[in-house]
């Protein structure tokens, strides 16, 4: 036997017993991280069509907890799909997530789960066949409570099954393999409960448990990882996902919601508005599904529990462009002529319609992806019952070219109580090829 064959056994005998044992490691971890165990107390063994009809009462509250967690705007497809059947397509990083359809269907539905099967899908994230991708907020509904998880399946086995087959998922590679979600669930996903603080009152118990768990306000408030996790230290900091930032909901005052009321936000949850900001995008979507239906001690509750949060960054305002500064000349003429129509020369806005810009934390975030969106594409305010208008802002991307719009936006960012880094060309152009934006004429 040569010296190199031999040195090469005794390196395999070393090094297979080391990777069969991380090999175990793995998968003992894996397993911890993905166990449902918690999930025990749901029914295990009858599938939802064998079940008798649910309890209204537990109905009528599994439909306040599906409003709350705002489960029909993901789960119904976009221009008039049937409701829970599925079909809404998730942007993310990584490709399109088609939802799935969990109306009590047997063929094409979630008829023949358990309420078991169900726990496990909506608390850990894995379905009968399947790991669910974190698109789906398993990572804040872990959080959800034995009670309303109860609730939520009564309400689900309540709806009208529909035989909707969504569109597949179908991912690039290695995106498309759904073995790698538990990994990626042993690294990020805290598989714990809801706990409740001593330190505070029901009330900051109850908003922290609908921000954090059913509203699952994280999802798009807090930035992620390269791997599209929450970036824990950022939370509720303002994120960017799908073309959309959603804004930073601590208490900064530069970014965030210092200058807004418990009032001021109740307000926005209710109708879609308020003095500081006008829901559009993916929020419209949130408030017009969800908030304005939720109970109003339940909006003053998350109302009060994020006036509670203190701010993410103390970081002072940065100084103010100079109005004498060419790109703030040319931001000033743009703005004047193609946007004060409606925003006012002032920057007031139009109470329920347009935008207030002025003094605006929004306006001033560090990301500008929201306005450069709105700018270029357009925007659509919620329709609520309190304002059924739901004004839209129409796209300028045909009429604007990438140096106009970034020049009305710093001068936006930079006046009327404002001070913000300028937004690029570069930035406009970049989000105007993601999106497939019209280009100036």
């Amino acid at each position: 036997m040569s010296a190199g064959k031999s040195k090469a056994r005794r390196i395999a005998r070393v090094a297979l017993p080391v990777i069969g044992a991380a090999v175990v490691l793995a998968g003992v971890l894996t397993w911890r991280a993905n166990d449902a165990s918690a999930d025990d107390v749901a029914d295990g063994t009858t599938a939802m069509q064998a079940l008798p009809a649910p309890d209204p009462a537990s109905v009528a509250r599994g439909r306040a907890v599906a409003i709350a967690a705002d489960c029909s705007a993901c789960h119904t497809r976009p221009g008039g799909g049937a409701a829970f059947a599925g079909g809404y397509p998730l942007e993310t990083p990584f490709g399109t997530i088609m939802s799935s359809n969990i109306t009590p269907d047997r063929a094409n539905g979630i008829g023949n789960w358990t309420e078991h099967d169900f726990f496990k899908a909506v608390r850990h994230g894995q379905s009968p066949d399947h790991f669910l991708y974190p698109a789906m907020p398993y990572t804040a509904y872990v959080q959800i409570s034995d009670e309303d998880m109860h609730d939520l399946w009564a309400y689900i086995r309540s709806l009208k099954p529909v035989s909707a087959v969504p569109e597949r998922t179908d991912l690039p590679f290695p995106f498309n393999l759904r073995i790698l979600v538990s990994g990626w669930n042993l690294l990020f996903f805290d598989n714990a409960p809801f706990q409740t603080d001593a330190s505070h009152d029901a009330a900051w118990n109850r908003g922290r448990y609908l921000t954090d768990a059913l509203a699952h306000c994280g999802t798009c408030h807090t930035s992620k990882n390269f791997l599209g996790a929450d970036r824990s230290h950022h939370y509720l900091a303002g994120g960017t996902l799908s073309g959309w930032h959603a804004p930073d909901l601590t208490g900064s005052a530069q970014t965030g919601l210092a200058s807004w009321s418990e009032q001021d936000l109740i307000s926005y949850l209710q109708t879609g508005s308020n003095d500081h900001a006008v829901a559009a995008g993916p929020m419209a979507e949130a408030v017009e599904h969800s908030t304005q239906k939720m109970p109003a001690a339940d909006l003053g509750a998350i109302a009060g529990y994020l006036k509670s949060l203190p701010a993410h960054s103390d970081n002072a305002a940065p100084k103010a462009l100079a109005a004498s500064d060419p790109v703030m000349q040319q931001g000033a003429l743009t703005y004047h002529t193609q946007c004060s129509a409606c925003h006012t020369p002032k920057g007031q806005g139009i109470a329920g319609m347009a935008t207030h810009l002025a003094d605006n934390a929004a306006v001033r975030a560090e990301d500008p992806t929201s306005l450069i969106h709105a700018v270029l594409m357009g925007a659509k305010a919620a329709r609520t019952d309190a304002n059924p208008t739901g004004a839209g802002m129409p796209s300028f991307g045909w009429r604007l070219s990438d140096e106009e719009v970034a020049a009305a936006l710093t001068h936006v960012r930079n006046t009327n109580g404002n001070a913000a880094a300028p937004v690029t060309a570069n930035q406009v152009a970049s989000l105007r090829k993601s999106l497939d934006a019209r280009e100036a004429r």
